[in-house]
Formats: structure tokens, C-alpha cells, sequence
């Protein structure tokens, strides 16, 4: 059977489970895009690439699947360099396919040509230059396998336009095969044995569990071994959902912007157990006070995370899930009475430390922008998808809105992307059309991806987007106030939109508060409507977000007010 590089593309993507695209035609990948029109592959039509693959980032973390975005050569190609760097250092799977100039013209500096291969080769798991159609369906099977394998991350393919033409014979796809690839799924029960006596022996242990955790889908895991073992646990920000807000064992978000009780914790453990975490500088603050008291057991699928950062006493390279299962295993053998006895200091500590709240705020006259998250938790009851931007508003959707299952937070962790949160909210949203998602923005950072409104209301997806809006791009100013004597350089956003008359353009509903006894009525408006919208909150401008560790500072030597 004779097949054309375009329809063995679909044919392949199908058989990997594809149902949605996000993407954005050229001229590169226009037999491809008149390929696609003729399956019943979803395609979501972007306004900008950096947002389908922001979008394709959020299908994935909301679905659990690959997600997939299209774009054509050049600058098509250049501008999903950023949405590919925030899925790398997020561990995120998504397949990324780029249109290229015909082979003939590779390095002639044809219209249109760029090396998007040498470009993003840093920010991928691996890049493809598709060189014969013969290779097409094997190269698209390698790139879902390494997206979703392992260490889960973004893989691009760049697909020459004469390729996507050439008929070839076609006699389906073969198996994957890479023999250099080989990720390791199973622990060493020997260590995993060791840390069961490290817990029986401590007397004040603490687990820290991250991203990984949900990537690896070990949440239940995780929670079941945290209960049996009756050890408290604090999260990374991208391990939100990975554990229950509402266990009395929850001691919230650690790092620079995290609790002051899971700092403290952390400052004073006897053993870390640290589950898909890769410690980034942002939750360890200075690292050699990190932890400095604890023997620290990592569990990671990725070998080069381990001891990258922090010394480890015990590492154990492999799945969080397997790993978790086999430690529930051994938790049988555990005599839980004569552990609890010698952790009774502990948790008379750690009770201390609950008492203490620095995440307390007084709501005045002008509006708290925690007391719209707050309220947003409470109306929603805490069952939305919420995504973020980046800055103030991602710290305070961490704190203040709290976080019972996984898949239900999602930002842009490790690059920290302004302009990430609309477009994630409409992958998100197109994965699970029956859930509220909801986007927690600020001022500034709505601006970097604005057009994507167009996307939304196009597709009758049901987006709400709270912005806080203080007027000012609010982190670096806050920095600004606390360490460089109030120099507000380039951080006061003056001519801002008018949001609500900008969802209006768009054809979406805009809602604005200005006083605190509006919030509620607004949020009540907005979640209610089946429209995209937007809702301006207009909040105390030089607020900044507590507790915060300075830079270079331990953990534990926290700013409090």
C-alpha cells in the first residue's frame, strides 16, 4: 500500500492514542494540515505557537497522555522554544512537530529555514530530523515512547515538506526499539529495605514528595505509605495534589515561598524521605543548611537527579510508584506503637509550629488578593483545575488554595513561564470538558499570552481567568521593596487594558471587583457562566507574599511579614 509521508503521520498517531492537536498551519506543514482535516483527530486552532504547546503542556498533566501541538518552519519552530523548555524542566511529555524546507534546500538559508534541531536540543529529551519517509512512523513511535517513558519530558520531530508528499510502501509500523534506552522502572529492594529501618529508628522523620509523584501517578501510594507510617509530608510545587490538603499529616508547600511549619520541619528532621523531587535551588535555599540534620533517602526514576544537588545517605533509582508499593509492603513488619512512642517530641514540635500562621492577612477596604483565592477555594470547593501564570499570583494560588488530589495544579514549576496559565487552562479544559478549570493570573503576566482568548471563546471552552490585578509586575517588585530600597525599576504596568472590556472584544464575559464585598458576587458570576471570562480584581497593589527565604538563605530563616 502506497502512503504519503502525511498519512502515515495520522495513521501513526492514532495508533498512539492521539484524539487532540494543538497547533497553528504554514506553508511547511501544509499537506500535513490537509491531511489532518480528513481524520477525526481533534485540532485546536492556537494564536500563537508559544501557546499550543503551553496548551499541548496542560492536555498532558490534565489527561495523563501525550501532548501534541503542529507547527510550520522558521519562526513557526522558534516560538514553541519556550513552551518546550518549560515542559523540560517540568518533566512533562508532549510531542512537538515542526514543518522544515524541503531536503534539497537544508542549509541554504531558505525562506523560512531554521535548525530547530540544534535549537531546542538542550530542552528536549531528543530531537528529530526525519531524513527519508521511510523512517516517519518508527520515528513518531520512538518520540511518544520517550515522551511518556522514564523520566517523562518534550521530544520534537521536524519533518522536511517534500517528505510529507513522497508516496512510499507502507506495511505498518514496526515496534520501538532502542537498546541505548533503558529506564529504570524497579527498585533495589535492598535499599528500599534499608529505609524501612531508617524509619523504624527515627524519631523525626518527614517525607517531601514532588512532581514526580504525580507523574509516576503514585498519589494513592504515597498517601496510603504516609498513613501507615504515620509520617508528615510536605510537597514541592509541582507536587500539589500529590497529597491531600486536608490530612492532618499535610504540612503544606515547602521552599522559598513555602509554610513556615514545613520549613521548620524540614530544618530540624532526623530522616528526609524525598520522593520525585530534584531538589531545585528554590526549595533548598542555602544547601548546605539544607536538611543538615537528616540522612536523606532519594527515590527517583532519573539517575542524574540523584546526589545532583544534595548528598543522598540511601539512593534508590527507580518508578515512585513501584517504589512506594514495595515500601507499602514492608510497612507491615513496622511496630507503630513503639515508632509513635519515640516520635511523641515530634509531633508536640510540629503542633507548635501549626499554631503559628503566617499565612494570616486582614481584609480591609481594599482587596486581599489571598482573600480572592481563599474565596475562589471555597466556592469551588476546591475542585477545580486551576492553572497559573507566573509570580505573585502562582505563590498565592499555592498557598490558598489547597490541593485534596493530583492533576488539579498546574504551572510552570522549574522555567517559571510567564504567559503559561490561559493556554494551559485551554488544554486543560479541552481534556476535561466536564471540569471547572480556572486560571489565577496577574496583570502582567495575562498580557504574554493574551490572544489566546480568541482560542477559547472559538471553541466554546468554558475558561474563567482571575486576575489579580495590583498594577505592577508584582514579584520583581516585591524584590524591589525588600532588597533594593524601593527602586520600582520597570515593574508599575501603566496603560494596562481594560479587562473586561478586552473580553468583551473577544467575545468572552468580563466581570470587574473593586471592593472586597464584590468578590464574591463576581466569582459567583464568572464560575456560574458557560461563556470563557474574565474577572478583574482589583487588589492591594504593593502586597507582597509571605513567608519568603531570601536567596542564598536556609530555608528555615524565613521573612514572616
Amino acid at each position: 500500500m502506497k502512503l504519503t509521508g502525511a498519512q502515515i503521520m495520522m495513521q501513526v498517531l492514532k495508533e498512539e492514542g492521539v484524539d487532540t492537536i494543538f497547533g497553528f498551519p504554514g506553508g511547511a506543514v501544509i499537506d500535513i494540515y490537509d491531511e489532518l482535516v480528513k481524520t477525526d483527530i481533534q485540532h485546536i486552532l492556537v494564536r500563537h505557537e508559544q501557546g499550543a504547546v503551553h496548551a499541548a503542556d496542560g492536555y498532558a498533566r490534565a489527561s495523563g497522555k501525550v501532548g501534541v501541538c503542529l507547527v510550520t518552519s522558521g519562526p513557526g519552530a522558534t516560538n514553541t522554544v519556550t513552551g518546550i523548555a518549560s515542559a523540560y524542566m517540568d518533566s512533562i511529555p508532549i510531542v512537538v512537530i515542526s514543518g522544515q524546507v524541503p531536503t534539497h534546500l537544508i542549509g541554504n538559508d531558505a525562506f523560512q529555514e531554521v535548525d530547530i534541531v540544534g535549537i531546542t536540543r538542550p530542552c528536549t529529551k531528543h530531537s528529530y530530523l526525519v531524513s527519508k519517509t521511510g523512517d516517519l512512523s518508527r520515528i513518531i513511535k520512538e518520540a511518544f515512547y520517550l515522551a511518556r517513558s522514564g523520566r517523562p519530558g518534550p521530544v520534537l520531530i521536524d519533518i522536511p515538506k517534500d517528505l510529507a508528499n513522497q508516496r512510499i510502501d507502507y506495511n505498518g509500523t514496526e515496534q520501538v526499539n532502542l537498546k541505548s534506552y533503558n529506564p529504570t522502572y524497579d527498585p533495589n529492594t535492598n535499599q528500599l529495605k534499608k529505609t524501612m529501618e531508617l524509619i523504624e529508628n527515627a524519631k523525626r522523620p518527614l517525607i517531601f514528595a514532588g512532581g514526580g509523584v504525580i507523574l509516576s501517578k503514585a498519589s494513592v501510594e504515597l498517601t496510603e505509605f504516609a498513613r501507615k507510617t504515620q509520617i508528615p509530608v510536605t510537597t514541592s510545587l509541582m507536587g500539589l495534589g500529590a497529597f491531600p490538603a486536608n490530612d492532618p499529616l499535610w504540612l503544606g508547600m515547602i521552599g522559598m515561598h513555602g509554610t513556615y511549619r514545613a520549613n521548620m520541619c524540614t530544618g530540624a528532621c532526623d530522616l528526609l524521605i524525598s520522593i520525585g523531587v530534584r531538589f531545585d535551588d528554590r526549595v533548598t535555599g542555602k544547601t548546605d543548611a539544607f536538611a543538615a540534620q537528616a540522612k536523606i533517602v532519594h527515590i527517583d526514576i532519573d539517575p542524574t537527579s540523584i546526589r545532583k544537588n544534595i548528598p543522598v545517605f540511601i539512593p534508590v533509582v527507580g518508578d515512585c510508584k513501584k517504589s512506594l508499593g514495595h515500601l507499602n509492603s514492608l510497612t507491615d513488619n513496622l511496630d507503630l506503637n513503639n515508632i509513635n512512642k519515640k516520635r511523641v517530641k515530634w509531633f508536640d514540635q510540629i503542633r507548635q509550629w501549626k499554631k503559628t500562621n503566617p499565612l494570616a492577612y486582614k481584609q480591609k477596604d481594599i482587596i486581599k488578593p489571598q482573600y480572592v483565592v481563599e474565596k475562589l477555594y471555597e466556592m469551588t470547593n476546591g475542585k477545580a483545575i486551576i492553572t497559573t501564570e507566573v509570580g505573585q499570583n502562582q505563590m498565592w494560588a499555592a498557598q490558598y488554595y489547597h490541593f485534596d488530589q493530583p492533576g488539579h495544579f498546574i504551572t510552570s514549576g522549574g522555567l517559571g513561564c510567564m504567559g503559561f496559565g490561559l493556554p494551559a487552562a485551554i488544554g486543560a479544559q479541552v481534556a476535561c470538558p466536564d471540569k471547572l478549570v480556572v486560571d489565577i493570573a496577574g496583570d502582567g503576566s495575562i498580557q504574554m499570552n493574551t490572544q489566546e482568548m480568541a482560542t477559547a471563546v472559538q471553541y466554546s471552552l468554558p475558561v474563567k481567568v482571575v486576575i489579580l490585578n495590583n498594577g505592577y509586575l508584582g514579584m520583581v517588585r516585591q524584590w524591589q521593596e525588600l532588597f533594593y530600597d524601593k527602586r520600582y525599576a520597570s515593574t508599575l504596568m501603566e496603560h494596562a487594558p481594560d479587562f473586561v472590556k478586552l473580553a468583551q472584544a473577544y467575545g468572552a464575559l468580563g466581570l470587574r471587583a473593586t471592593k472586597p464585598d464584590e468578590v464574591e458576587s463576581v466569582l459567583a458570576e464568572g464560575l456560574s457562566s458557560p461563556k470563557t471570562v474574565i474577572m478583574d480584581f482589583l487588589v492591594e497593589k504593593e502586597e507582597s507574599v509571605y513567608p519568603m527565604v531570601p536567596a542564598g538563605a536556609p530555608i528555615t530563616e524565613m521573612l514572616l511579614v
